[in-house]
């Protein structure tokens, strides 16, 4: 389970990188809820933009 958590933790950064939003490696409860739900949203967003290319022809 350690690599999937890992691999969502690279993907949070990723993405908080791209929308411009600084996060700390580990506390992260200074940010605002805009923040992290922009985070979280983006987040979603790629999740199911790849599950229906994965699953297009399916």
């Amino acid at each position: 389970m350690a690599k999937k958590n890992s691999a969502f933790d690279q993907m949070k950064y990723e993405v908080a990188n791209e929308l411009g939003v600084q996060l700390n490696h580990g506390y992260n409860g200074d940010k605002t809820s805009r923040e992290n739900g922009s985070i979280g949203g983006r987040i979603t967003q790629k999740v199911f933009e790849q599950y229906a290319k994965n699953n297009k022809n399916k």
